[in-house]
């Protein structure tokens, strides 16, 4: 059984991730701001106060989890805002970087000490941070945000090989979300077994990859 730790785990994708991966045998933490009635009734380890953008909320994680030893770490909080060239709001731009960009690496890093050999680390990016793939430009704020957590991802599946850690930079597919106002082209069931399917085939040899849900490799 592997043990797995998923942030922003009350909603959307990584409430299902948490459904489909409790299925499948492994133990499940799920970490997030707040719970809700659907994290609560999968009866997992919870722990709520996690933001993933305060330092001090991460150390908090860190200590609630004691002794604990992670198999995978899938960093899937994140926040999505609409800002146009006409509509520029700075503050929601910087909070974007904070949730998008720095959360995953601040939860990487203090919890890497809780992995080794063999274990895995995953990436919820989006193909929207893709600079070769941007046709329609607008939402700065979440597209930076996400090209900046590809790069971290990059360097961080270059410094934990090292450790024998893997790191996945995934693309979950336009999903019907609340984040997405349930617009999309595929739901949060379907994107979650796309996920789980290509952190499995995650290994050292193609660490750092940037991956659609489907299997595409994605262009930077």
């Amino acid at each position: 059984m592997s043990t797995v730790l998923v942030t922003g785990a009350n909603r959307g994708i990584g409430l299902e991730l948490c459904r489909q991966l409790s299925t499948g045998g492994h133990q499940i933490i799920a970490a997030c701001r707040k719970s809700s009635p659907d994290l609560d009734s999968l009866k997992l380890r919870t722990v709520c106060g996690v933001d993933v953008s305060s330092d001090e909320a991460v150390q908090m994680l860190d200590a609630e989890l004691g002794d604990t030893q992670l198999d995978l770490l899938i960093n899937n909080a994140g926040i999505l805002r609409r800002e146009s060239l006409e509509e520029l709001d700075m503050d929601s731009m910087l909070e974007q970087f904070k949730v998008n960009s720095l959360g995953p690496l601040r939860v990487t890093a203090t919890l890497r000490h809780r992995m080794s050999a063999g274990a895995k680390v995953a990436i919820i990016s989006s193909r929207m941070g893709s600079i070769a793939d941007n046709s329609s430009g607008s939402r700065y704020g979440y597209r930076m945000s996400k090209a900046a957590v590809n790069i971290a991802g990059v360097s961080l599946a270059r410094d934990l090989k090292p450790q024998g850690i893997a790191v996945a930079i995934l693309h979950p597919g336009w999903v019907r979300t609340d984040m997405t106002g349930n617009t999309g082209l595929v739901d949060a069931k379907e994107s979650a077994a796309g996920l789980i399917a290509r952190i499995e085939e995650l290994t050292l040899e193609n660490s750092g990859t940037f991956w659609h849900m489907n299997g595409e490799i994605l262009p930077w």
